[in-house]
């Protein structure tokens, strides 16, 4: 007999945002987001929270699946992982369901609706509802599609839960499989097996010497269940648990296997610069690598339920992650479907992902309406019981805005921008700290976590009135801090100090990781831009700075402040100073510039043309920033690091003349044939030495030769309104990226270069 067999149809798949019945249907591949491609208007509605992208549209998807016969005593499903938005699917002209939230799985019987031969699948994708989510939604079937052949008998993965606990150097696993019917279990790990069977539905399986999972060392084994009828087996699944102990002690902070951790995270959205929120799973790889070099170890899914590939890849490396299922409840985008939905989005975060060892912490709102009235408490209590019938493995939390206010009679429903709503300073805002304090006092009662959106000034205050529950930074500022009577004081005190001086505080989110479309500060910027990482992957100079909190490998950086560049428009208290890392300043003659450095060294030197000049150690200095002033001569900088005496590390600045060549990030690389795997590859203006020239912005066009195609280019400057779905675009800050995906076949491939006056520059990728 034929076990369970799973098909990802990602190809073969045609999209109009016409009526379905026209003839004008264009093939596409998923992941698809047709929003990224749509014009840029100004005045658009809802623009600045969308990117200024004309989103409001309906759109079909078609496509055609065959089937050679229909296996008696089987049952077909298609899943979708994730539409955006209100989808209804049709299967050979019936309707066979959909889901009216964007960011939830979910799966559709679809065994009385098919028949042998062909069969069309018929999506529409209604995404004219208002308002839309506050960030950039995107729009389309942005995440995988499977079809399912199950026997009628057969383990359900949303019904199986795995709970791990730990004896001494035993592993104990618990597996509920959700049937009554015979179960065995086959745990794995070099070639070692460890094996229980039940039919009652509960397994328990011990391992000894266990392997732990952690941020440092995220060891995985591979679970396979397989279900029996008789003598045979008619289901198998397979799944990666982590065997890991997280407890969460007051006081004294959160311990992973026995080791007080901190949560070094960033939040995030899904978006990912020119590819909208179609994103395959190795372009987060690259971008989660990026955060792993700073010595991030942590993220929130901010804030909404994301793709079940990312889960897996923090599984891989080690990531924690705190997921919510939604922002606001009653108000916001969300408030058309809470009443009815709440319920089947939240069952289908936790029932989808509850098995993954990344998942630390459950959020169950952001910032809501009403928060710590009456009304929102009800709510929250609601919220956390219904979560734990699901999972009573992993603290329960809600992220809290840090402006309260006195009850009042506002209707939420006719309330159209929900965030400045609750963001608004009224003559409802609540002032006096022990008020405030009295509110976070009220919600702590029902979460696990007091989790703190901004709130460092007021640690003390609640810890004080409130020492049995740790503190969690759900989102903070990059640079600055507020002052207990002003949220946004502007004060020169990084947030992640609080979290080094408090062992009560557990950890901090860093709002945001990498910029992201949409809640735009206005126009001609298209989305947020106060985060550690450009779209294209490019680091910021405050990412040096965490890497010098988080990072244990010796590190030294060093960047120069320079108010000539451009306005990103950031919004005010999530701003940084304006520094980047160059020695170009051909407007100056010996004027003194300031600097910073970063790093974790216990020292810290530096040269300017060989002259040397003497810093206090990063220790004396507010935030361990070392700054300063050097006059400007062009030549070379150098900072050098070191530990005990001896030189551990160095950086190097050196003035470029003008650019004369370009040059990718690298010459050569060797991929594996995959079908619409991407890449993002990124080219450099270089002088005639070969540095960077980081104030060139000429045009690039950008060509492929091979068994690939370019997908598009992003120049991290998201106040550019050039096309992102173009072979070409100019320079941000001396470069410009593009996204190639394979075609599958084996090959070489050569990605070019072009802008004019300069040397081309040549990738070449050996698909293998």
């Amino acid at each position: 007999m034929m076990y369970r067999v799973e098909t990802k149809i990602m190809d073969g798949w045609e999209f109009t945002l016409k009526k379905p019945e026209d003839q004008n249907f264009k093939p596409v591949k998923l992941p698809h987001d047709w929003a990224i491609h749509a014009p840029i208007i100004r005045d658009m509605r809802q623009g600045k929270d969308q990117g200024f992208r004309d989103r409001w549209e309906i759109g079909w998807y078609r496509r055609n699946i065959r089937l050679e016969a229909i296996k008696e005593d089987y049952v077909y499903q298609l899943q979708f992982d994730g539409v955006y938005e209100n989808s209804t699917v049709w299967v050979n002209g019936q309707e066979v369901g959909g889901q009216k939230y964007g960011y939830s799985r979910f799966t559709l019987d679809i065994t009385d609706f098919i028949h042998a031969g062909d069969n069309q699948i018929l999506v529409k994708v209604d995404n004219t509802s208002f308002p839309a989510d506050r960030w950039y939604s995107g729009a389309g079937i942005y995440r995988t599609v499977k079809l399912l052949e199950l026997y009628k008998h057969h383990l359900n993965l949303e019904d199986i839960q795995v709970k791990t606990a730990i004896q001494g150097d035993t592993g104990v696993i618990t597996i509920m499989t959700g049937v009554s019917s015979l179960v065995k279990a086959c745990i794995s790990v070099d070639n070692v097996h460890y094996t229980g069977e039940s039919d009652n539905g509960m397994i328990c399986i011990e391992i000894p010497n266990v392997q732990l999972w952690s941020p440092e060392q995220p060891h995985l084994y591979q679970l396979e269940l397989s279900l029996y009828e008789g003598d045979a087996i008619v289901d198998t699944v397979g799944l990666r648990i982590g065997v890991r102990e997280i407890n969460m002690v007051a006081g004294k902070g959160m311990f992973i296997n026995g080791r007080m951790t901190k949560v070094k995270g960033l939040c995030i959205h899904q978006d990912a610069g020119c590819l909208g929120i179609a994103v395959p799973p190795e372009i987060w790889r690259e971008r989660l690598t990026k955060f792993k070099e700073i010595g991030c170890n942590a993220v929130r899914t901010a804030h909404h339920i994301f793709a079940a590939e990312f889960l897996d890849i923090c599984d891989e490396m080690g990531f924690l992650v705190y997921e919510e299922p939604f922002d606001k409840w009653t108000g916001g985008a969300y408030r058309r479907y809470f009443e009815t939905e709440w319920k089947r989005d939240l069952d289908c975060m936790v029932k989808r992902d509850r098995n993954h060892p990344c998942i630390f912490m459950w959020g169950v709102g952001n910032e809501v309406e009403n928060q710590a009235q009456a009304s929102m408490l009800k709510l929250l209590k609601m919220l956390k019981e219904h979560l734990l019938t699901m999972d009573d493995t992993r603290p329960v939390t809600y992220a809290m805005n840090p402006h309260f206010k006195y009850e009042s009679k506002v209707d939420i429903s006719k309330v159209i921008d929900i965030q400045k709503f609750v963001d608004e300073v009224d003559d409802t805002e609540i002032y006096d700290l022990d008020e405030r304090v009295e509110r976070v006092r009220r919600i702590a009662e029902h979460v696990d976590v007091i989790s703190c959106n901004y709130q460092e000034p007021w640690y003390p205050a609640i810890h004080k009135a409130i020492p049995d529950k740790l503190i969690l930074g759900s989102e903070t500022f990059q640079y600055f801090k507020g002052h207990p009577d002003q949220m946004m004081n502007f004060s020169e005190e990084v947030p992640w100090m609080d979290v080094e001086k408090y062992d009560y505080v557990i950890g901090g989110m860093l709002w945001t990781g990498i910029d992201y479309l949409g809640e735009s500060m206005g126009y001609p910027s298209k989305g947020w831009t106060g985060s550690l990482f450009w779209t294209n992957h490019e680091r910021k100079p405050m990412s040096w700075l965490y890497q010098s909190y988080w990072s244990e490998e010796p590190m030294v950086y060093m960047a120069v402040m320079d108010y000539s560049l451009q306005d990103e428009g950031v919004k005010e208290h999530w701003d940084a100073p304006r520094y980047a890392s160059h020695w170009d300043f051909p407007q100056f003659n010996k004027a003194v510039i300031p600097y910073m450095i970063a790093t974790n060294c216990e020292e810290v030197t530096i040269e300017l043309n060989g002259k040397q000049f003497y810093v206090k150690k990063p220790s004396s200095y507010p935030n361990r920033m070392i700054t300063g002033y050097l006059p400007y001569t062009p030549g070379t900088v150098t900072v050098r690091g070191l530990i005990n005496g001896k030189e551990v590390c160095q950086y190097t600045l050196k003035t470029a003349g003008p650019a004369v060549r370009l040059g990718f990030d690298i010459k050569e690389i060797n991929l594996e044939a995959s079908e619409g795997y991407e890449k993002l590859f990124t080219v450099r203006a270089k002088d005639s030495e070969g540095i960077p020239v980081f104030r060139e912005s000429a045009k690039v066009v950008f060509s492929v030769t091979g068994p690939a195609e370019l997908v598009g280019v992003d120049n991290g400057d998201l106040c550019s309104s050039e096309p992102y779905d173009n072979n070409e675009m100019h320079m941000y800050h001396g470069c410009v990226s593009t996204v190639t995906r394979l075609t599958g076949e084996k090959g070489l491939i050569v990605l070019s270069a072009v802008s004019e006056g300069m040397y081309p520059a040549h990738l070449v990728i050996n698909v293998i």
